[in-house]
């Protein structure tokens, strides 16, 4: 980070690591499925396209993320189980969930097609993330029973309702008719009215999908004399069995006993509210802003793969902004957005109550959004360019108490801006004119400010401030109100448009001339 008087402002940002020895789950969840799988018309109780589409996120997220060991998922939710010695991000919670989350969401959109080649996707999925931090093995096993018997519960209870309301039911009159019902008699329900034997349905609708590493024996090459010459490789499998909390299932997966450990004995009765108290979730302070701060994950590699124009891409830019646009018009509670390069912040109006301000669902949802529009809007932005890989974000949440901190805060990243623009165009200029990226490193080591002009105006750039303003300032993505009636025209009814101006935000002309963005 570049220094600046309001550097200060980085005292605020909470540390929210998770300690060792504590097992590390994230549990991912669809955020309006309901809704998505109506619009989508997924097929009921199940749709095994999106089933399987859910596990194949999942078998990328552990392929991409080596100190992920196991999951287990069914209908919306996934879980992701990490070693027990990871270092994932040094276990920051906030980032752990939100490039997880991040990453999961961009498969999904990215592999739909696959799974629905005559469908479209009609408006961008996210999906909800928390932490689970398991005290002990012990409550990993019991989470994950919970998790499985909520899928068998889950499942069968749908499957009656389905087959009620295909039998001619209102949904209404078969959730009356299913109201109090037992595991058994759900059971008879579907054999004795509709023929239908609950243990014969497949696997991955009663049982859930695991997706585990596994060892496999290649073979690499051939001695003199024939000998397949053998090596184990890493690699991923799906599998469903009944009891994914059993010591027997454990037991048959090397890998599970070397990274977890061994359960040492089956799980009796399942106690949900005990394995609720370790659902990590932190709440942001009242009365205050919360600012959400968003970054690309290894974007330096991901704009060399996509060839990037250097110092900026504005087109690059020009999309990260329209996923901007897109998080002011899908969230109410968040007023005004700051970004520059590969990072956006979110401010949400102080008296929010969106997700009872719990952090880890504040910050995954928003993350997972951006995401989301990222791959779908990638097209629009680049159309001659394929998304090589999918990319992903992470995100924080901070609390700022005053006004006037929030603004410094801004006005920390605007002063970023600058001074990471200034340095990357005379970096760039250096290279493009024949240095090597470590030659032109050292030659800007140490330079202030007017030493980079100069070295500006040597390349030919004589005027700093005649460069694109969105490369000198940022962009600023905000609603601009005012009153229109339906032709157009000035009437009483506010009509807000979302808009990215690049402008001083440090400067307080801005805030006058935009009294209501922060009340």
């Amino acid at each position: 980070m570049a220094n600046s008087k309001y550097e200060y402002v980085k005292s605020f940002e909470v540390e929210d690591e998770i300690m060792v020895p504590n097992l590390i789950v994230v549990r991912i969840g669809d955020r309006h499925f309901q809704r998505f799988s109506e619009v989508h018309e997924f097929e009921k109780p199940n749709d095994e396209k999106a089933l399987k589409l859910m596990s194949l996120c999942a078998t990328l997220v552990l392929q991409e993320y080596p100190d992920i060991v196991f999951s287990f998922g069914f209908s919306d939710e996934y879980s992701f189980v990490f070693k027990q010695t990871t270092k994932f991000y040094q276990r920051r919670a906030s980032k752990v969930v939100s490039i997880i989350v991040s990453f999961f969401t961009s498969v999904y959109v990215t592999k739909w097609k696959e799974f629905f080649p005559e469908k479209e996707l009609k408006y961008p999925p996210s999906f909800y993330a928390r932490p689970i931090v398991c005290a002990s093995l012990e409550v990993l096993q019991e989470y994950l029973a919970w998790r499985q018997q909520h899928c068998h519960i889950t499942n069968q209870y749908n499957t009656c309702l389905w087959e009620l309301v295909k039998s001619g039911k209102t949904e209404k009159e078969a959730l009356e008719i299913l109201k109090g019902t037992q595991k058994q008699e759900r059971n008879e329900l579907l054999f004795q009215h509709f023929g239908i034997n609950y243990r014969t349905l497949p696997q991955m609708f009663r049982q859930g999908s695991c997706v585990l590493r596994t060892e496999v024996e290649d073979i690499v090459k051939y001695s003199e004399n024939g000998t397949p010459i053998k090596r184990m490789r890493r690699d991923k499998t799906t599998v469903h069995s009944k009891n994914i909390a059993g010591r027997s299932f454990w037991n048959e997966h090397q890998s599970l006993l070397k990274e977890l450990g061994g359960f040492t004995k089956d799980v009796g009765k399942i106690n949900s509210d005990y394995i609720r108290s370790f659902l990590f979730e932190s709440k942001l302070m009242a009365s205050t802003w919360i600012v959400i701060r968003i970054d690309g994950c290894h974007f330096h590699r991901f704009s060399e793969v996509h060839d990037f124009e250097k110092p900026n891409d504005e087109q690059a830019l020009n999309l990260m902004n329209s996923c901007a646009v897109a998080v002011l018009q899908e969230f109410a509670d968040v007023v005004f957005s700051y970004g520059v390069s590969d990072e956006y912040s979110f401010v949400l109006k102080k008296d929010s109550q969106f997700c009872q301000r719990k952090a880890s669902n504040i910050v995954s949802i928003m993350v997972s959004f951006f995401t989301s529009m990222y791959v779908m809007n990638w097209k629009a932005f680049f159309p001659q360019k394929e998304l090589k890989y999918c990319p992903a974000f992470d995100g924080r949440a901070v609390c700022y108490p005053s006004t006037e901190i929030l603004r410094d805060y801004l006005a920390w990243r605007q002063v970023d801006c600058h001074i990471n623009n200034q340095y990357n165009t005379c970096f760039w200029m250096l290279v493009k004119s024949g240095k090597s990226k470590s030659e032109a490193q050292r030659t800007l080591k140490g330079t202030q400010a007017q030493e980079k002009k100069e070295m500006l105006a040597w390349f030919g750039i004589d005027d700093y401030n005649a460069l694109p303003v969105m490369f000198r300032q940022g962009s600023s993505v905000f609603r601009d109100g005012m009153a229109l009636n339906e032709n157009g025209a000035a009437g009483e009814k506010p009509c807000y448009k979302v808009i990215v101006e690049h402008c001083n935000i440090i400067e307080q002309s801005f805030w006058e001339e935009h009294p209501g963005i922060l009340g």
